[in-house]
């Protein structure tokens, strides 16, 4: 802890040419350093300020009144009006009470019975060959005869049903029915009378401004205190190299753990960096950046993005702790920098995977 302390307050410088100025001699080969700062002297000083200055009172010296007459109007001049009701008469009004219609009958159709003759198969007409039954020959084909042979015609009656006459309709004239009734109309309309109200005046006393009211003005002289503060009294500089361990200058890797596809921090995670980072920066004047990391499974650019925000979420606790935010940056990398071979499309465990899934802090500069 003693030399992380001393990394973040100090500026950090790393092994250069050895013909460099202003850097450390006779350096160890593998080693690195860093050149601390001396803190800055201050001391105190009185300084007179006036801490109430000079103003003026007024005193008031009261208005006086005298009385006047006033004849003042009370009641205006109005219009009144006096409504006078129309007057009506009765009068028969007559109406249809069921209007008149036209009944219609149906008169059915009739019907009449008729046939017709159909040839059902054509006459007909050919050579037939027979064979003649006592034929003394073997051969039966010795023995045949040819005969032209006609056959009539074939016919049928059919009978069917034939439209006398097709439906119809005629008309029965039923008239309306009339009723009258009573209705009351205006014979006069209403009317109204307008009355002129005349106005009402009254004789009133008042008080008015007689000399008006004024200020007589005072003069109060200012007040002065002392006050003493620190100033800078010198200024602190550059003191001599200092060995740091090498570890100390590179990425530092932080147990930070997050919930699953999210960038919200986990109660284990808050406290590791209350442990670790909270104090570093609370005990020196270190800008620190925190880069954040994926595996490569899932989407490359959601993951770019995923640790982007993880990154932002450190940030963001630190500042709530009271780190300023100019203090800090964040970066996510997401899985751009893997530390072995599980790319995608690789098959790797999950020990492996984890590996690659980190948030890490270092050193910007220190002031």
């Amino acid at each position: 802890m003693k030399q992380k302390l001393l990394l973040l307050v100090c500026l950090i410088a790393g092994y250069g040419a050895t013909n460099a100025q202003d850097l450390p001699a006779n350096p160890t080969p593998g080693k690195c350093y860093v050149k601390c700062i001396t803190k800055d002297t201050f001391k105190e000083v009185t300084d007179t300020y006036q801490s109430y200055p000079s103003y003026t009172t007024l005193e008031v010296v009261p208005a006086t009144y005298k009385t006047v007459e006033e004849r003042v109007l009370v009641k205006e001049a109005s219009k009144r009006y006096e409504f006078v009701p129309a007057v009506y008469e009765t009068v028969e009004v007559s109406y249809v009470k069921k209007e008149g219609r036209t009944d219609l009958n149906v008169v059915p159709a009739t019907f009449g019975t008729d046939s017709k003759t159909y040839e059902t198969y054509p006459k007909t007409s050919g050579w037939e060959y027979k064979i003649l039954e006592d034929c003394p020959s073997v051969d039966k084909n010795d023995c045949v005869s040819a005969c032209f042979v006609e056959y009539p015609a074939q016919f049928r009656e059919v009978s069917f049903t034939t439209l006398a006459s097709d439906a119809n309709t005629t008309s029965n004239n039923v008239p309306e029915q009339t009723r009258t009734y009573t209705k009351r109309v205006v014979k006069t309309p209403a009317r109204v009378n307008e009355i002129e109200v005349p106005a009402e005046y009254a004789t009133i006393k008042r008080l008015v401004v007689d000399t008006p009211a004024k200020t007589v003005p005072t003069t109060v002289d200012s007040k002065s205190k002392s006050i003493t503060r620190t100033v800078l009294d010198k200024k602190g500089n550059i003191s001599a190299w200092e060995e740091v361990d090498c570890g100390l200058l590179e990425a530092n890797v932080l147990p930070i753990y997050y919930e699953l596809g999210s960038a919200r921090l986990t109660n284990a995670s808050k406290k590791t960096i209350d442990e670790t980072l909270l104090p570093l920066m609370q005990d020196s004047r270190a800008n620190v950046e925190i880069m954040s990391h994926t595996d490569s499974r899932g989407n490359d650019s959601f993951n770019q993005s995923l640790s982007q925000q993880r990154a932002q979420s450190v940030v963001n606790y630190l500042v709530n702790k009271g780190i300023s935010r100019d203090r800090l940056s964040a970066r996510g990398y997401g899985e751009t920098r893997l530390k072995n071979r599980c790319a995608n499309g690789v098959d790797c465990s999950e020990a492996q995977h984890q590996q690659n899934r980190r948030t890490e802090f270092r050193v910007v500069n220190a002031n």
